[in-house]
């Protein structure tokens, strides 16, 4: 991940890292219908936006066990 990427994430509040979740897993849903119907030829923007949601899990997990 660019390191720019990584202080993007980190410097965003809770909410809108949710909101942000929200967004890439919906964009992850459509992508996956439009592979299955053979609509999108680049599958690697798949694997990108998995990860992406996967960091920003990540940082909201972190979060939430610092506040405990």
């Amino acid at each position: 991940m660019p390191k720019a990427k990584e202080k993007e994430i980190n410097t965003m509040s809770d909410t809108d890292l949710v909101k942000e979740l929200g967004e890439k897993r919906e964009t992850l849903r459509g992508m996956r219908f439009n592979v299955a119907g053979s609509k999108i030829k680049n599958v690697r923007e798949q694997r990108a936006m998995k990860k992406e949601v996967a960091r920003i899990l990540t940082e909201l997990n972190k979060r939430a066990a610092e506040k405990k």
